[in-house]
């Protein structure tokens, strides 16, 4: 099977530390291609958060090369992240909606950031929040839906611009067993769509639901088998966007 004409994220010998202290990510290389599904695992203190930091662009690394999309990330022109960041999404463990907006403006803020007028962003919004099963709290505010809704908006909100990239903090570690599957899914739909997904977890159910799935495993700041993560998986067919299917 040939592999995609481009990787979406190449690392590249990345090293992080904070300050003068020791590195907590060392020598990390991989390649994250068009579509896949990634699982990024590892004990407590491993370094996930970190590596995730890197991924989304809010820490610079303190050597190495990372590519994103073709494009140099370290050298990124300022002016230029705010446009790129709009290319990856982030769902977070603790959710970070804005508590005084409702859920149908948490997920609509991204657009509107973006500029996108009102009159373009009341279906796409309906549509999203239709499909993460929240249709009939649109009017909601966080403090009065339950972690696995905050969730589930924190979701809608991170792809309603469809990002090429999604990438989730422990995104079930606040939810039950049988709300952490259905979030599953819902990353399932995302990644059958053509997104990247990154999921960092450690819980070994949700892994072993994904079967198709390649797995990153951290080991004390360093990447465990790196061969693993380098593999590519068989490609997934298109389907419709989440608006598409709702207007079927």
């Amino acid at each position: 099977m040939s592999k995609p004409d481009a990787e979406i994220v190449q690392f590249d010998n990345v090293g992080l530390r904070y300050g003068t202290g020791k590195e907590v990510l060392t020598d990390i290389s991989f390649t994250l291609y068009p579509g896949s599904f990634y699982f990024l695992t590892g004990a407590s203190g491993a370094g996930k958060t970190s590596l995730l930091k890197l991924l989304y662009l809010s820490q610079r690394p303190s050597r190495g090369l990372i590519r994103m999309f073709g494009t140099d990330a370290i050298t990124l022109p300022r002016e230029r992240l705010p446009g790129f960041r709009r290319r990856i999404g982030v769902v977070f463990q603790d959710f970070r909606l804005v508590p005084h907006l409702s859920a149908f403006d948490n997920v609509a803020l991204p657009l509107r950031v973006a500029g996108v007028s009102e009159r373009e962003i009341a279906r796409p919004v309906a549509d999203m929040l239709d499909w993460v099963g929240l249709g009939d709290r649109r009017h909601a505010r966080p403090a009065t839906l339950s972690g696995g809704e905050q969730q589930r908006v924190a979701i809608a909100r991170a792809v309603i611009a469809r990002p090429d990239m999604l990438v989730a903090d422990e995104p079930t570690g606040n939810v039950d067993p049988e709300m952490a599957l259905k979030l599953l899914r819902l990353f399932e739909s995302l990644n059958r769509l053509g997104t990247t997904v990154v999921v960092a977890t450690h819980d070994l159910h949700l892994i072993r639901d994904v079967p198709e799935s390649l797995i990153m495993r951290l080991d004390k700041g360093r990447l465990a088998d790196p061969t693993g993560a380098l593999r590519y998986p068989p490609r997934r067919a298109a389907s419709p966007s989440p608006a598409e299917a709702t207007a079927r």
